[in-house]
């Protein structure tokens, strides 16, 4: 009976045609996940799902020989002739029996040694045996949760679009795809995806691709945020230690399984076994694992990777068929695991290509590729759906038509829509989803600062949003913010209307106006909310402020694939203002506050500018070389890369000044890149460098001002756009200028060797700085740093000495980073 009805359920979850079905399971019945079954001669194969379920599709009725491989257990074999299709055929393995008995143990050294050397060896030769190759691949990603939280941080989580159960429990991505896939050494790919597939969205697309899922140990690092040092890599023998654990035989092969060992924990390292073919010196497979703290993901708690070769005859050389990421993670009480996995077969590794099969074009969509139907997916899908993702797609799909009825709709708004005592001061928002608008209304908390020229300020907005499909490429957005700061005991407005017309080359025009307090570098190196604190409780009122009263109109297109245009035009009109409270919280004796002129500090009675008025535009390009890039249906998305830098062009002019001294034009170019250099680290550099032309008089606004600090407070991820210790205003500029910065964050590569500190998982960060006014002697900084400082998942720190030269002086100090005010502001 129970075969019975396990033939019927396998019939009723497979297309009935040409289709072998079964269940592979261990000698005492259990259910073995991900075995690799495939028609002997050839990639035709399959993946058993998590309860051990196969469905394997096939072109003919002949006798074929089906293998069944599993790591760990001893490979089978079964020739059969399917009669009728679907051909049910079932699969017991047993456990493979390693030994030691042919292994002539030195007492020096582990055997496994001279196999990793053979291996490391040839490393390069079996990277190259696989130089170029079209195939079939498919992937399916899976994210679950448990006992989720309704609120974190008092803000409500929701059921997440009803994924959730009754314990809070569920399923909440489910996706997969059918893709045609090409490659070609070093680093062309492209992908053309023929299925995807998203449960509970009939409109979605799978972001599952085969180049996210390519990795490969025969490199010497494995990215994964990090690089994570392959078992087999060059420096190898640097970070592990290796002990044979056994050998069995695949065929006429000799297997050496090899337990893989970190020397040191906490550096960027795998653990687990490697399977090495013996005189190929290839991989038979993998089981290894890693965590979050090599790869610097504080949420991720664990991470394993396994991977499946088999033998190519005709090539003479052993190949990926499957590969199975799980991980587990762990925030703020979302607790939950996951897992990738891939499958490939049909390999062609004499592709012929042309000059015109690879384009930056790394992913595309086949038409229609998102309303396959079921009967479709049965039929295609190499490895099939557990119980649970199958109930997932059906009860997702069922509510589905559901939860886009106007009546779902209004019931969940009117849940979030309810209006709550302290929403004038803390903020409301008002949702029309069925309609597909929304209107948020922010309040003065916890926006509220201060300041020398306003005392204390805050403000409230309205903003409008309104989308014009199910996944808003097109919008448009319109804002009124209104500002009051009770010492100067003034009211401004600020407005602007945003429309964004497509994703795919980003079509964007904005009209905007209003009057504000802006500082005189546009760039705001110092936030309000360090300028509060610094002023309230230091006495020292870093920022200096202007009032810019304004008509703007913007627009912004990438032209072509990587040169991206934007461009604005519009009236200013500058007032200056000055100090209208002397209010601290913590009177200091021997500091008192400077006044708002950044070019005289004691001059209380004199402002850095005069009021004037000018037209003033700036038209700059951005260049991405060989910028790579995926094309969905609804979008064009431009992936990051740091084999090209980034160039950005900017021509500034101001005509139509009230004072025609003002009038000028300046041309400013920047170049930039972040390198990855395997697991030594991450190289960051920004070279910026520009000229004014008629620019001997115009006001200081419009002079070009650095990025300094002079808070011994650090709020950006990386310094590569900033001076630490360079007051704000001391070397601002209307002539020819250069600015470098230089940074190297080693990511564990020298602390992670260091016995005890080690275990901290803390980063090593250098950095150099230059800045030179007209050819004269630069200003330079040098730093040394500790990065990645924290305590358990929260890592949002970061420490520096720093050391400036400039005149013939020399300055240190230490600074400290929070990052976390990157996400606050």
């Amino acid at each position: 009976m129970k075969q019975l009805l396990l033939s019927l359920f396998l019939i009723s979850i497979t297309f009935v045609n040409a289709q072998i079905v079964g269940k592979v399971t261990d000698i005492k019945g259990e259910p073995l996940p991900f075995v690799n079954i495939y028609v002997s001669g050839s990639y035709t194969g399959t993946t058993s799902n998590e309860e051990g379920n196969y469905s394997l599709s096939v072109s003919e009725t002949k006798e074929m020989t089906l293998v069944f491989q599993f790591l760990g257990f001893k490979t089978l074999s079964k020739t059969v002739t399917p009669s009728q299709y679907p051909f049910i055929l079932n699969a017991k393995l047993e456990e493979e029996s390693v030994s030691l008995d042919e292994v002539v143990i030195n007492t020096s050294e582990d055997p496994a040694y001279r196999i990793i050397r053979a291996t490391i060896a040839q490393r390069k030769e079996n990277l190259d045996k696989i130089a170029e190759y079209k195939a079939d691949f498919y992937s399916r990603g899976v994210w679950r949760v448990e006992d989720v939280p309704e609120k974190v941080l008092g803000q409500e989580i929701g059921d997440f679009e009803g994924a959730l159960d009754s314990t809070r429990t569920g399923i909440i991505y489910l996706s997969e795809t059918i893709s045609e896939i090409a490659y070609k050494k070093p680093d062309d790919f492209k992908e053309k995806i023929i299925a995807s597939k998203v449960s509970g969205d009939d409109n979605g697309f799978s972001f599952n691709s085969a180049r996210d899922a390519n990795f490969s140990f025969y490199e010497n690092t494995v990215n994964i945020n990090a690089a994570i040092v392959s078992p087999i890599a060059n420096d190898a023998l640097g970070y592990y230690r290796y002990k044979l654990d056994g050998v069995f035989y695949e065929g006429g092969k000799l297997i050496n399984k090899i337990k893989v060992t970190p020397r040191r924990p906490n550096d960027r390292v795998w653990e687990g076994s490697i399977y090495i073919v013996e005189d190929d010196w290839q991989l038979y497979g993998v089981e290894l694992s890693t965590n979050g703290q090599a790869i610097q993901v504080p949420f991720v708690q664990d991470l394993v990777f396994k991977q499946n070769f088999k033998f190519d005859e005709t090539n003479n050389f052993w190949v990926k068929i499957s590969q199975t990421i799980d991980f587990s993670f762990g925030f703020l009480g979302f607790n939950g695991d996951g897992r990738f996995i891939a499958n490939y077969s049909n390999y062609d590794f004499t592709p012929e290509f042309t000059k015109r099969s690879f384009t930056n074009e790394v992913l595309s969509f086949a038409e229609a590729a998102n309303k396959k139907d079921s009967l479709y997916w049965k039929g295609i899908r190499p490895v099939p759906l557990s119980n649970e993702e199958l109930r997932d797609y059906v009860r997702k799909d069922s509510i589905q038509t559901l939860r886009k009825s106007k009546t779902y709709l209004d019931s969940i708004d009117a849940k979030g829509n309810k209006y709550k005592l302290l929403d004038p001061i803390t903020g409301y928002s008002y949702r029309n989803s069925y309609d597909q608008w929304s209107l948020n209304y922010e309040g003065p908390f916890p926006a509220i600062n201060f300041n020398s020229v306003q005392g204390w300020n805050g403000g409230a907005g309205l903003n409008f949003f309104k989308w014009y499909d199910e996944n808003r490429t097109e919008w448009i957005s319109a804002n009124l913010n209104a500002t009051y700061g009770i010492a100067e005991d003034r009211l401004r407005f600020t407005g602007s209307i945003t429309k964004n017309f497509n994703r795919i080359n980003r079509l964007r025009i904005s009209l905007g106006g209003g009057s504000s307090v802006s500082q005189f570098n546009a760039a705001e190196p110092i936030s309000p909310i360090i300028n509060s604190i610094s002023s309230l409780f230091f006495e020292r009122n870093y920022a200096k402020y202007f009032e810019l009263t304004y008509a703007r109109v913007s627009y912004s297109q990438e032209v072509v694939n990587g040169v991206r245009i934007f461009t604005n035009f519009g009236y200013e009109e500058r007032k200056p203002l000055f100090n209208n409270t002397d209010y601290v919280t913590i009177p200091n004796d021997d500091v008192s506050y400077t006044s708002n002129n950044p070019l005289a500090p004691n001059d209380f009675i004199n402002a850095a500018i005069e009021e004037h008025s000018l037209f003033k535009s700036t038209l700059t390009a951005g260049i991405t070389f060989g910028q790579k890039y995926m094309s969905y249906p609804d979008g064009k998305y431009n992936l990051n890369s740091d084999k090209y830098p980034q160039l950005f062009i900017t021509f500034e002019n101001a005509l139509g000044a009230t004072n025609s001294d003002y009038n000028f034009s300046q041309l400013r170019a920047s170049l930039s890149q972040d390198l990855t250099l395997g697991n030594k680290g991450e190289f960051s550099y920004n070279l910026k460098g520009g000229t004014f032309f008629n620019g001997e008089d115009i006001s200081f606004v419009d002079f070009q001002h650095f990025n300094g600090n002079q808070t011994r407070v650090g709020t950006s991820g990386k310094y590569s756009n900033v001076f630490n210790l360079l007051p704000y205003y001391e070397l601002s500029t209307n002539t020819s200028y250069f600015e470098g910065h230089l940074e190297h964050d080693f990511r564990g590569y020298i602390l992670g060797k260091i016995p005890g500190i080690n275990k901290l998982n803390f980063n090593l960060v250098a950095g150099a700085h230059a800045l030179t006014i007209d050819g004269k002697k630069p200003y330079t900084e040098l730093s040394l740093g500790i990065d990645n400082l924290g305590f358990g998942k929260f890592r949002f720190l970061r420490l520096d000495y720093v050391r400036s030269f400039y005149n013939g002086n020399s300055e240190g100090a230490f600074v400290f980073g929070l990052k976390f005010l990157n996400f606050i502001q």
